[in-house]
């Protein structure tokens, strides 16, 4: 994918040359291939705004952090794992770090048992192997050729790709956006329901019902995975576990790296190898 714009600061990239947003959607769109994969490196900051494509797309991190976001729902993706954009969908991109990623492409009318809905993905060790050999690859593909071959095995694996528990439903009744943005802009912010109702003048009751009418979560789930997926773009570029949980308001170290556990099924210093 293309980058679109940075955070003003100069960057000299390595690999293939920046691209236009437009200019690479209409490649995209317009190639009558059935499978491609391409390879770009963007600093940190970087930002790819709204835009969806008429293919559908795997996105995977060899190296940094992705949030993209959709209009209800964003998705974080740690390093070593990938997100899969189904055709049509509109969504943007911000870096976390310095950002390695390898895209897949597929039209979706040449392989038809693929997921429907979008989802940060599990990226097994085949099909991270199988994603770097196929980067230098281009179509069309000669008939039982290698190059064939391994575009078939990738398709393969894009219909078995396993889900990860680290999105976070973005509420649309405007009622819940002051409590959800301060929540991210400040992840350690203790207040209760009570506190929220009393400086938004809304019934305790009618925030806990339009939590979970909205993304299917209580006020405190709802603050708990966003802090812990704040967590996983702070660990991964190299802050320490300690000064992460004291940030986002965890009393020890303990306490977030059980919480992290039982969220995430691994501890932070294990969630990354």
């Amino acid at each position: 994918m293309p980058v679109s714009r940075n955070s003003g600061r100069n960057h000299r990239k390595k690999g293939e040359m920046i691209k236009s947003l437009d200019k690479f959607l209409r490649e995209i769109d317009e190639g009558d291939w059935a499978v491609i994969s391409s390879a770009t490196d963007y600093p940190e900051h970087w930002v790819i705004p709204e835009h969806s494509h008429n293919k559908h797309q795997l996105l995977y991190a060899i190296g940094g952090v992705m949030v993209v976001y959709s209009a209800l729902r964003q998705w974080t993706v740690p390093p070593n794992r990938g997100f899969w954009m189904p055709c049509g969908q509109v969504h943007s991109l911000r870096c976390v770090g310095t950002l390695q990623m390898r895209s897949v492409f597929v039209r979706p009318d040449s392989f038809p048992n693929l997921p429907a809905e979008p989802k940060t993905v599990t990226v097994s060790p085949l099909l991270s192997e199988l994603i770097k050999a196929s980067v230098s690859l281009k179509p069309p593909y000669a008939e039982d050729s290698r190059d064939a071959r391994i575009m078939h095995l990738i398709l393969d694996e894009l219909a078995i790709l396993p889900a990860l528990p680290l999105s976070l439903p973005q509420p649309a009744d405007p009622r819940l956006s002051p409590i959800c943005l301060a929540l991210q802009d400040e992840p350690s912010d203790a207040s209760t329901v009570a506190d929220w109702s009393a400086r938004l003048g809304l019934d305790q009751t009618t925030i806990q019902r339009l939590f979970r009418k909205e993304t299917g979560m209580t006020f405190g789930q709802w603050r708990q995975q966003a802090r812990l997926l704040l967590a996983l773009e702070r660990i991964a570029v190299g802050q320490k576990i300690i000064d992460v949980a004291f940030e986002l308001g965890y009393e020890s170290p303990s306490a977030f790296t059980s919480m992290f556990k039982k969220q995430f099924g691994k501890t932070p210093s294990h969630f990354f190898k």
